[in-house]
């Protein structure tokens, strides 16, 4: 009866798991014909590891897997030992990496083809009712090839393994999650980027849609590529407030109090805090950029 039970609703999909050593990020991709994915695949915790579990997964391999990682046991070891321990063993698809950047992955002999895994330094792709082995081979392709930080190689695999083949049954659902110590926002928690397309046509362009979106509100630019508000840039900024009822001054370029009122409830409610710094009267590229598509009133 538990056999024929996990075989009701089996969470094909494909995916990457992975560990910067060097930024100490770790994080998970994935992608699936599979409603809500990623409330089931991935898990990660900072300084500990990561992991990935599929197939008919067993989701307790997530917060079991990362406690033994964060005890200093290695991601081989770790899966080892969860897959020993566990009676449907032949049913599951695991990767894991820990913080050191050990990977190690699992596919059983249960799992419908096609199901395999690949693993290479510091990541581990897998999946499971694919249309072949080219899937997982060229994520692992991707990511050994990419650079950058470890969301976009993670996305940049993801979307190859999507280009190669895929799910055979089609696509409904991805997710990106990455970890960092005090990577989230304000620093209060290391989660650095967590997204999710739960039902979509099309997941993966809607993932990275909203990594784009991720990208500007919680990004920065260095200092020296951030722009000064000067008056010409000012009067722009006055005119797009107007037009969103932030401002009723003049739009002559000139600072004061109504101005620099005005712009800060304007930025906040863009939610560009990130992006423009009032007291050093500077914005960044993509803040400005985003402001005049939206905003210039020519469209």
């Amino acid at each position: 009866m538990e056999r024929a039970a996990m075989r009701d609703r089996p969470v094909a999909t494909f995916s990457i798991v992975a560990a910067d050593v060097a930024r100490g990020e770790l994080g998970i991709a994935v992608a699936s014909k599979f409603l809500a994915c990623g409330a089931v695949v991935p898990w990660a915790n900072a300084g500990a590891g990561a992991v990935a579990t599929q197939s008919y997964s067993n989701t307790a391999f997530g917060p079991d897997g990362i406690r033994m990682m964060r005890d200093g046991i290695s991601a081989e070891r770790t899966l080892a030992d969860l897959i020993a321990g566990d009676p449907g063993r032949d049913l599951r698809q695991v990767g894991m990496v820990d913080a050191q950047g050990r990977a190690a992955a699992y596919t059983g002999s249960g799992c419908h083809g096609w199901a395999g895994h690949k693993v290479g330094q510091g990541f581990a792709c897998q999946g499971n009712i694919l249309t072949g082995g080219e899937t997982v081979t060229a994520m692992a392709n991707r990511f050994e090839n990419s650079e950058g930080a470890l969301a976009d190689r993670l996305l940049q695999a993801l979307g190859a393994g999507e280009a190669a083949g895929g799910d055979r049954r089609g696509r409904q659902a991805a997710a990106l999650y990455v970890v960092r110590e005090k990577g989230g926002y304000g620093g209060m928690n290391d989660v650095l980027v967590d997204l999710r397309v739960d039902d979509h046509v099309d997941p993966l362009t809607e993932l990275r849609r909203l990594m784009e979106l991720h990208r500007l509100y919680f990004g920065t630019s260095p200092a020296d590529e951030k722009l000064p508000i000067d008056r010409t840039l000012l009067a722009e900024l006055q005119r797009m407030m107007q037009r969103q009822g932030f401002y009723r001054g003049a739009d002559a370029g000139e600072w004061g109090d109504a101005t620099a009122s005005a712009l800060d409830a304007f930025i906040a409610t863009e939610n560009l805090e990130e992006r423009v710094d009032l007291a050093a009267r500077t914005i960044d590229k993509p803040a400005l950029m985003f402001l005049r598509k939206n905003f210039s009133g020519t469209q």
